[in-house]
């Protein structure tokens, strides 16, 4: 460059110009959102349009334009958004001299450390890089000239988009398969705690993808709240660009309060909730134009086959089949009958969808709309045919949850009730939860349509489990705000006094099997009677197992087991005796099975430790699962000092994860005289990684625990230094509890922490350090949350008085913390 043509550039087009002028904006707080955006993607074309101007004078090229394309065509530029460009020329140029003018407005965009998505073609390579790869026909819609010869882009302009409707009916299923394919990667934003704004389900990739369906005329997406949604994304984005400095478009939980505040939202759980409404539009706008896209394509393809059938006549009206009063099928969806009368008919919204629920069919978007805006609404308390029509749309298994959703899409859930708006989109922040809390309710109302076969009264089973955690939003626990709301909703719903309180107990008392079987000791007869008294009788305990089931399946994977049905079958069998009146109050001392006295036979002989250890299938909790196995371990060995620690130490040691535990005092054979004091455990166990360790192994690392040559903390901390945990949440610290009357015969001990390698080690040593004695201990775990119960006794094998339980309790957090 002359020194001429070096004064006369402008100062906006030098890079630091332009960085100034850059961070100034993104500085201001007076202008967030599209005007940010509009601002940006303006100052940028400015810059750009200088540096255009001088590298095509001094490379001495004539017919080229500079195009912006994909986000930074449309105007989105957030703060580390890539800038996608494409220099396109007219051919005439020398190569050369194409390259340099490249190089020229490349190299500045790279000087100032900016993404740069770059292309050098003309108007004939364009189309068909468009052709051949569909990212590029994506990009290429939304061109939008920066500088240079505008006529030129309008002419590309035009024939991508012409290509584009042209090949539409070929292209648009291979669109609509990388969005299926992107959302299997990258899961469905609404349901995610660290979603990927961008490319998960419901996310800015679909928005564009639904763009890209309207620019062929095939199909429009629905435009209502569709455009508040991606500027609810795109603020998000950008806020998250800005607090983090990169250009990521994953949010992460570690950002998500400073998003939330640049946004001027009260928490992370606000900012989800916002983020999370218009993910779920834009799903549901993606759902309902994929499906036009099918009928558009299908009708298309059989036009011509009909035409020759009927001799070139006209194509006939589709078939509209009865459903239900005033509802039909009509061309795959249903649809009302042109005799339904909505303002005279306030039950015709869930009669329409309980039809199409049981049909398998999606309620047509139209119909939707229209019932949203003519419907009556419903007296209170409903009437009958209305709660039978909404127990029938919950009965209807999977086909429930598009029909839900479409009924949720233009709020007339929230019309029908009004206390589900305090769950709509609400985010759990328990890994374990695959689910929001209302998406949650209608997944468990799914699971329970399975079940309907093994209670009395399904109609009370559907409806409490669509209402089981209807307290989560309100202070305090959850399960005694939602015995509240229920009984309102129910009676609302239309429910006599005696379903009401049905209904109300069912979510009052929704965990309380699977907390009872998986944390306390179901040989202790106070268990057995505290769930008895609750629950009142039998028909209750029926609906309550199925609702049990039905949340944990809905919970998610980690919720629900072989093992954990069996407990709690184990334990509404035992319930059911109780409140028959057959239960016997004390229980029977368990025989030793044959394995266990043979091990107890072999522990007295050696006087050490002796190991069995066996994988073997469990039975499956549905008949179309596959058995899952567990991995059991017995030890059985003379009671001392140190058993629980040492025996958890050295799994930990093992890298076994303990899945569930048990410890107890076991009568040896007759024979053998009962002066020995035996000890078996057992444990349910699984390798973190590899294979298991031998029994031989486990055995010789616990004999040297118990004799103190092997020093489990200092083995376990040398391992936690050299393998440091990834960043992530600070977890909550511990908290221990002393559950109240939870045994006759032992203070009952509750530990609730993040479950890590050595976990149960730890609670150990601190019991022993504490003077009493271990009676059983049990475990649960449920993803990165434990749960251990432990039973435990004075040194007389008394239960400790409320003085020393709550010390106790005390001693054991400041261990753990």
């Amino acid at each position: 460059m002359t020194s001429t043509e070096a004064t006369t550039e402008s100062e906006d087009s030098r890079p630091s110009g332009y960085a100034a002028a850059r961070l100034l904006l993104l500085q201001e707080k007076e202008r967030p959102g599209p005007p940010r955006r509009a601002a940006l993607a303006a100052l940028t074309d400015d810059w750009l349009t200088a540096l255009f101007t001088g590298a095509a004078r001094h490379a001495g090229v004539r017919g080229a334009a500079l195009v912006a394309v994909g986000g930074y065509g449309r105007g989105e530029l957030s703060p580390r958004s890539d800038l996608d460009l494409l220099l396109l020329h007219d051919g005439t140029a020398d190569a050369t001299a194409v390259a340099a003018l490249a190089d020229r407005i490349w190299y500045p965009v790279w000087d100032l450390g900016l993404a740069l998505d770059h292309s050098v073609r003309t108007p004939a390579e364009a189309r068909k890089a468009a052709a051949d790869d569909l990212k590029v026909q994506l990009g290429l819609l939304d061109a939008r000239p920066v500088a240079g010869d505008l006529g030129l882009v309008a002419s590309l302009r035009t024939a991508i988009l012409a290509d584009w409707r042209n090949q539409a009916p070929k292209r648009l299923p291979g669109l609509r398969e990388l969005c299926r394919e992107r959302a299997a990667r990258h899961g469905e934003l609404r349901f995610l705690l660290e979603p990927d704004l961008k490319e998960a389900r419901g996310g800015l990739r679909d928005v564009t993808a639904l763009r890209a369906v309207a620019a062929s005329w095939v199909a429009d997406a629905p435009r209502e709240g569709l455009a508040d949604a991606r500027r609810v994304l795109l603020d998000a984005r950008d806020a998250l660009h800005l607090t983090t400095g990169r250009a990521t478009d994953r949010l992460a939980l570690q950002e998500q309060d400073q998003v939330a505040q640049a946004l001027g939202l009260l928490d992370a759980d606000a900012l989800l909730r916002q983020v999370y409404e218009a993910a779920r539009t834009v799903s549901y706008a993606a759902d309902v134009t994929w499906r036009e896209v099918d009928r558009v394509l299908r009708a298309r393809s059989a036009r011509p086959r009909l035409r020759a059938l009927l001799g070139g006549g006209r194509t006939p009206a589709p078939d509209r089949t009865p459903l239900a009063d005033g509802v039909v099928e009509a061309d795959g969806e249903a649809v009302l009958a042109r005799t339904a009368r909505p303002e005279r008919d306030p039950v015709l919204v869930l009669r329409a969808a309980a039809a199409a629920a049981q049909s398998g069919l999606p309620l047509s978007r139209h119909v939707v709309r229209h019932l949203a805006t003519t419907a009556q609404p419903l007296p209170v308390p409903w009437p009958a045919e209305a709660r039978e029509e909404l127990v029938t749309l919950l009965g209807a298994g999977e086909a429930t949850i598009p029909v839900w959703e479409a009924l949720e899409a233009e709020g007339l859930i929230t019309r029908l009730l009004p206390d589900w708006e305090r769950v709509h989109c609400r985010p759990q922040r328990n890994p374990v939860h695959t689910w929001t809390v209302d998406r949650h309710l209608v997944e468990t109302a799914v699971r329970a349509a399975s079940l309907t076969r093994r209670v009395g009264r399904p109609d009370l089973l559907l409806v409490a489990a669509l209402l089981h955690d209807i307290g989560k939003g309100w202070p305090g626990d959850h399960s005694v705000a939602g015995e509240v709301i229920a009984r309102d909703m129910a009676a609302r719903i239309g429910f006599d006094p005696h379903d009401v309180g049905v209904i109300a107990a069912l979510v009052r008392h929704h965990l309380l099997l699977i907390e009872t079987a998986t944390r306390r000791d179901l040989d202790d007869p106070a268990t057995v009677r505290a769930v008895a008294d609750a629950l009142g009788s039998t028909a209750t305990l029926e609906l309550l197992h199925a609702l049990t089931e039905a949340d944990a399946l809905a919970t998610g994977p980690a919720a629900w087991s072989a093992w954990r049905a069996s407990l709690v079958t184990e334990l509404v069998a035992r319930v059911a005796q109780v409140l028959a009146g057959e239960a016997p109050e004390e229980p029977e001392p368990a025989a030793p099975s044959a394995e266990q006295e043979r091990l107890a036979i072999e522990a007295l002989r050696t006087d050490a430790p002796v190991l069995a250890l066996h994988t073997r299938p469990e039975t499956p909790h549905d008949e179309d699962g596959p058995a899952p196995v567990g991995v059991e371990l017995l030890i059985a060995l003379r009671d001392r000092p140190g058993v629980l620690p040492a025996a958890a130490g050295v799994l930990a040691l093992h890298r076994l994860t303990v899945r569930a535990a048990d410890l107890r005092a076991v009568e040896p054979p007759a024979e053998l005289g009962d002066s020995a004091d035996l000890l078996l455990l057992s444990w349910r166990v699984a390798a973190e990684y590899g294979s298991l360790p031998s029994a031989d192994r486990l055995r010789a690392d616990l004999v040297r625990a118990l004799d103190g040559t092997l020093d489990i903390p200092a083995r376990l901390a040398e391992r936690e230094a050299a393998y440091p945990r990834r960043r992530g949440v600070k977890a909550p610290p511990p908290r221990v509890t002393v559950a109240p009357a939870g045994s006759r015969l032992a203070t009952v001990i509750e530990v609730r922490a993040q479950d890590a390698p050595g976990l149960l080690h730890r609670i150990g040593h601190a019991l022993e350090q504490s003077a009493v004695r271990v009676r059983s201990a049990h475990v649960s775990t449920l993803g990165a949350n434990a749960v251990d119960t432990v039973y435990v006794t004075d040194a007389e094998g008394e239960p400790l008085s409320a003085q020393r339980a709550a010390e106790l309790a005390r001693e054991l957090e400041k261990a753990l913390g």
